[in-house]
């Protein structure tokens, strides 16, 4: 089967750059993806997202906040993104699911060849579950390593703020959290990541200013949502004509629509400075 007809077997959509469809806040970075590989549901363009990511050998206590931060971002209407990576992505993206939230896994690989295999069923899931699953690569796109840190640029691009769970200096987790001060976009570490003796680069960022954060409400109140607002409005695509509302509603929304002030660029450049970039 060529790949055509394995998008249409397997409700594979493809969302080019600079249609209705396409993820506004994504479409703002530097070098956003031409087109998008959805399999699943996009998230309603105006409600939240957060980037929550980490590394793949988390402690034990960063994989305990980790789960209770996707619980409690879904329990306040806060779509989460990650990277069904092993560790933290994986415990991130359960979290939002026990949590009866939805949740957007960016893969690199195609989203017909879902890496790790051992996280299918999770994948499963997430679009059991009213989630999607994401890629800049047409199917049939085996994982490649360089794939994973590029593909970390669409996981922060989608949401107005990232995460930063537990990361080693050496982990990919500290790339998204670059690239989501490139972007413009918020940037937290996660309590369990400072303390842990795993957390090297998350101690670092904090040290260099980057805010601490142990629960989702501390987010949720740096970005001044109340309380009436979690709730999120009515339906994407309930008001609106033709071909674009009926996408909306099958679930082939955009991201969000408003993104945070641009951190400070003095821990932009010390971040770089940990990655050696």
């Amino acid at each position: 089967m060529n790949s055509a007809g394995r998008e249409k077997l397997l409700g594979i959509v493809r969302v080019e750059r600079n249609t209705p469809l396409y993820p506004p806040l994504l479409g703002e970075i530097f070098d956003p993806p031409a087109v998008l590989y959805v399999r699943g549901t996009l998230p309603n363009p105006e409600r939240p997202a957060v980037a929550l990511v980490g590394t793949r050998s988390p402690s034990s206590a960063a994989c305990r906040e980790a789960l209770r931060l996707g619980r409690e971002f879904a329990r306040r209407g806060i779509t989460v993104v990650s990277g069904l990576a092993l560790g933290i992505d994986a415990l991130a993206h359960r979290g939002c699911l026990e949590g009866g939230g939805s949740t957007v896994a960016v893969l690199g690989s195609s989203v017909d060849e879902v890496y790790p295999a051992s996280n299918r069923r999770l994948a499963r899931r997430i679009l059991e579950n009213g989630g999607a699953l994401v890629s800049e690569y047409p199917c049939g796109t085996k994982p490649r390593k360089w794939f994973f840190p590029q593909r970390n640029r669409i996981i922060s691009g989608f949401a107005r703020g990232t995460v930063i769970v537990e990361a080693p200096a050496s982990s990919g987790a500290l790339y998204t959290g670059q690239f989501a001060l490139e972007q413009g976009r918020d940037l937290f570490v996660a309590s369990s990541g400072v303390s842990s003796p795993l957390g090297e680069g998350t101690r670092r960022l904090a040290a260099d200013g980057c805010r601490i954060i142990s629960a989702a409400e501390e987010v949720l109140i740096e970005w001044n949502i109340s309380e009436a607002d979690r709730a999120g409005p009515p339906e994407y695509g309930a008001d609106r004509p033709g071909a674009v509302r009926e996408a909306a509603l099958s679930g082939h929304g955009a991201a969000l629509s408003e993104y945070a002030d641009a951190v400070q660029a003095g821990l932009a450049d010390s971040l770089r400075q940990e990655l050696g970039l």
